[in-house]
């Protein structure tokens, strides 16, 4: 008789990182999108020290749990790390990155190159941009509201509220 050995199932888990300032309607996109591939889909906001974000990084992970309530898997949290030793904290397999972009994916290849020559455990997955978001950009996103532009397609409910407070002195 041989024995029986259950083979115990490790979480798939994918780290989403980025700046996330602000979240938009493209972002949400391919959190949606990549929670359905990984038991666990953490989105990592950066905390690049050497930016001036409009908004803090509480402020933008704040907005992220809001907007991503819906779904279970999702867990946000920061750093301020490398991204592969916060992915080796978190005991994360997967990098997710969405690509609008030619331009974007030639960036993105290279910082995956990076990251895998760090550590080759990690792998990084790139996420085609719904087309309807391929012009978006967080950037963009900050101009249009700075001039009490409508943004209302571009971000969700709870981040067009937030940027309308965050710029309504500014005019």
């Amino acid at each position: 008789m041989t024995e029986h050995t259950e083979r115990v199932h490790e979480p798939r888990i994918a780290v989403y990182p980025g700046s996330f300032d602000p979240v938009t309607l493209g972002h949400l996109d391919i959190i949606q999108r990549a929670a359905k591939q990984f038991d666990k889909l953490i989105v990592a906001v950066l905390n690049n020290l050497s930016k001036q974000p409009t908004f803090s990084v509480e402020e933008r992970k704040e907005l992220l749990r809001q907007i991503t309530r819906h779904i279970p898997n999702v867990e946000i949290d920061s750093f301020r790390d490398l991204l592969v030793n916060y992915m080796e904290q978190k005991q994360g397999h997967v990098i997710v990155r969405g690509i609008r972009s030619v331009t974007d994916f030639e960036y993105e290849l290279q910082m995956a190159s990076t990251n895998q020559k760090l550590n080759p455990r990690v792998e990084t997955i790139f996420m085609m941009t719904n087309p309807k978001y391929s012009y978006l950009s967080s950037s963009m996103v900050k101009e249009i509201a700075k001039f009490n532009g409508d943004v209302s397609e571009l971000v969700a409910p709870e981040v067009e509220l937030a940027l309308r407070d965050k710029f309504k002195d500014t005019n």
